[in-house]
């Protein structure tokens, strides 16, 4: 497969975003950030859309991170306004980790919702050995979701670590063979087209806000209020007493 930029994908409900730079481990050049951008911008726009996947091409490397070549002179907003919008997706997110995850990769993945891994990957966070400190988003997200022991093992070390512990911290929701991934991530969009989109969508960005602790109370007991109100609670409500 000849190296290209990332492609988006739309089958059915689900929109696919792939990073498409094989022979150079996924990497993600400069370029491509307001590329992912404007695939995210036309995913989310797009009606009766349930969910977005986020993975890599080929079987070994689900991303190297930024190019390594463009570090010092084009690293720039562009990447981290990128994660930042990937963060932001208001559907469910799931990254399908193809292979091993390094450097921005990592935080990338963080970005979404759901990582499912594959059994044999690894993990690397080198910042701070090539003299780089994290910016600052990526640092909260690390701590957020990985807790700080963890996030200072990754960043103050620069050790790689390997599938299980990528579990154990809870990088991975999920490790399987190879083979069942695409399986995997089936499961997870089945569970989720079970669930009612216009909560999911006031749920996501909730828990995204308690997170940050940026939340407005008033403005989440609304959500939970109009969902009480709503014609989805009663009629899923009314299904499952008349199969009861």
């Amino acid at each position: 497969m000849q190296d290209q930029a990332p492609a988006l994908e739309f089958r059915d409900d689900v929109a696919t975003l792939t990073l498409r730079r094989v022979s150079q481990h996924n990497r993600i050049a400069p370029e491509d950030c307001d590329v992912i951008r404007e695939h995210l911008r036309r995913a989310a726009s797009r009606d009766g859309l349930r969910a977005l996947v986020v993975t890599g091409s080929g079987e070994k490397t689900f991303s190297s991170g930024y190019t390594l070549g463009a570090i010092r002179g084009q690293l720039d907003r562009r990447f981290e306004d990128m994660l930042d919008e990937l963060e932001q997706f208001p559907l469910p997110t799931i990254c399908a980790l193809n292979g091993s995850v390094y450097g921005g990769a990592t935080d990338l993945a963080l970005c979404c919702d759901f990582r499912i891994g594959v059994a044999g990957s690894r993990f690397l966070m080198p910042a701070s050995r090539i003299g780089l400190h994290y910016y600052p988003a990526g640092i909260r997200r690390y701590v957020t979701v990985l807790g700080l022991a963890a996030s200072k093992k990754l960043f103050l070390t620069a050790q790689a670590i390997h599938d299980l512990e990528m579990l154990r911290i809870g990088f991975l929701h999920e490790l399987v063979e190879p083979a069942e991934l695409p399986a995997a991530v089936d499961r997870y969009l089945e569970s989720i087209r079970g669930c009612e989109p216009a909560v999911l969508k006031t749920m996501k960005a909730d828990l995204m806000q308690v997170a940050a602790c940026q939340y407005d109370a008033a403005a989440l007991r609304a959500h939970y209020e109009a969902s009480l109100r709503s014609d989805a609670l009663a009629s899923r409500l009314a299904a499952m007493t008349a199969r009861s």
